[in-house]
């Protein structure tokens, strides 16, 4: 019976992951488009003091700037929101497929075989290059370097 009901709260679990409520309201919670989408009329269009339009066209500008990069926006994300979702849908789903199926087996296969590799550079060099190490460590241990100035 316990198990029964850790299956179906696992099944639960899951099932939410993929239809969970998204947030309507703030839809970057994550900050991702912080700085780089955020352009308003002032940051485009700005006239220095002395070179003033009329005010009419000043206000005519801001409305159209802004009801236009609106609904330029919501257009172009109905055309094309859904269809570059599942492009990008798929190109993620592609980039995980290849990290599981590929990069992460061949990381390990790597990691695996060199490490006999490992095991028989380290076997030679203890065999041969300690010993020959060692003897010129002797050799060299009675030099004795002495500093004169002459005059």
């Amino acid at each position: 019976m316990a198990e029964e009901h850790s299956q179906l709260e696992e099944r639960i679990i899951i099932k939410d992951q993929h239809t969970k409520e998204i947030d309507l309201v703030n839809r970057d919670p994550k900050h991702i488009n912080e700085d780089v989408v955020k352009v308003d009329f002032e940051d485009v269009i700005a006239e220095p003091v002395g070179t003033y339009s009329f005010d009419g066209v000043w206000k005519t500008s801001y409305t159209t700037f802004t009801v236009s990069k609106y609904w330029c926006y919501r257009l172009l994300s109905a055309i094309l929101g859904i269809p570059l979702a599942v492009v990008w849908g798929f190109l993620f789903a592609l980039i995980s497929f290849c990290h599981i199926w590929a990069v992460v087996p061949c990381i390990k296969s790597y990691l695996i075989e060199i490490q006999c590799v490992s095991r028989i550079y380290s076997l030679c060099i203890h065999t041969f290059c300690d010993p020959l190490f060692e003897a010129l460590s002797k050799i060299c241990s009675n030099v004795r370097v002495a500093l004169r100035k002459e005059i």
